[in-house]
């Protein structure tokens, strides 16, 4: 089965405005997501899902398709809900969650994770998950952390250092660095959407929490890795000078 990707994408971003449209590796930033997501095996279909006049330019410009949605959502997967439906059965059974900001996601995880969300015939949905790297600090709550249970699924994301640990080596071995991609089946993503926040999602402000609270399971896939996003003028900084060292 190939799923369908899509990517969500805004222009009023609050950290980082007009970020999707940032060029100055030749490529617009969302060109970067897209192509790499089109490179997935798993993936048949991959469109942008903007609000914006000006990204859906830009996505044309480099051959990419792109769908105009609504200005009011409030979150990336409202977003990709309402494309979903426009699309009727032809978006097929597996919808895939890639954020606009991630430049240097890994194909071959997503084809992971499509993969996961086959096999876990009792999940709604799936994400990515990392060993937290030695650089970033895993008590920072812009760092959200997943628990897992024996399955590999997830128990709770937060962005209080859980699990905590009166034995920090245990804890450390067994927390890890939530990476924001979803994989959805697609009649779960539309009911999702439907759903008011939870009470646990308003106070973590974490979407997949609404999840948990009415009882869907999700798989959570272990990498090896997980790619920096761009939340920051300084991020995209970082990218660009790692993009044209790669290049020298």
């Amino acid at each position: 089965m190939r799923a369908t990707a899509i990517i969500p994408a805004r222009f009023g971003s609050t950290r980082f405005p007009g970020k999707p449209l940032a060029a100055e590796t030749g490529k617009y930033l969302i060109q970067h997501v897209w192509e790499r997501v089109a490179e997935a095996r798993r993936v048949g279909r991959c469109i942008v899902a903007t609000d914006d006049a000006r990204i859906m330019a830009a996505v044309a410009s480099f051959g990419g398709e792109a769908v105009l949605t609504g200005a009011a959502h409030q979150s990336g997967t409202d977003r990709i809900a309402e494309v979903v439906r426009g699309l009727g059965p032809a978006s097929g059974e597996i919808i895939l969650n890639v954020q606009g900001d991630e430049p240097e996601i890994e194909p071959a995880h997503l084809d992971r994770l499509v993969e996961r969300l086959e096999r876990e015939g009792g999940c709604a949905m799936a994400t990515l998950a990392t060993p937290f790297p030695a650089e970033v600090d895993p008590g920072s709550p812009d760092r959200v952390k997943v628990v897992c249970d024996g399955r590999g699924r997830a128990l709770y994301f937060s962005r209080a250092l859980v699990p905590y640990a009166r034995d920090e080596a245990l804890g450390a071995a067994a927390r890890l660095l939530h990476a924001g991609v979803y994989a959805y089946r697609r009649g779960f993503l539309l009911e999702f959407s439907g759903w008011g926040p939870g009470r646990l999602e308003q106070v973590e402000k974490l979407e997949q929490l609404r999840a948990l609270e009415h009882g869907a399971a999700i798989a959570v896939e272990v990498v090896a890795r997980a790619a920096p996003g761009v939340d920051t003028p300084a991020d995209y900084a970082a990218f660009v000078a790692r993009w044209r060292q790669e290049r020298r």
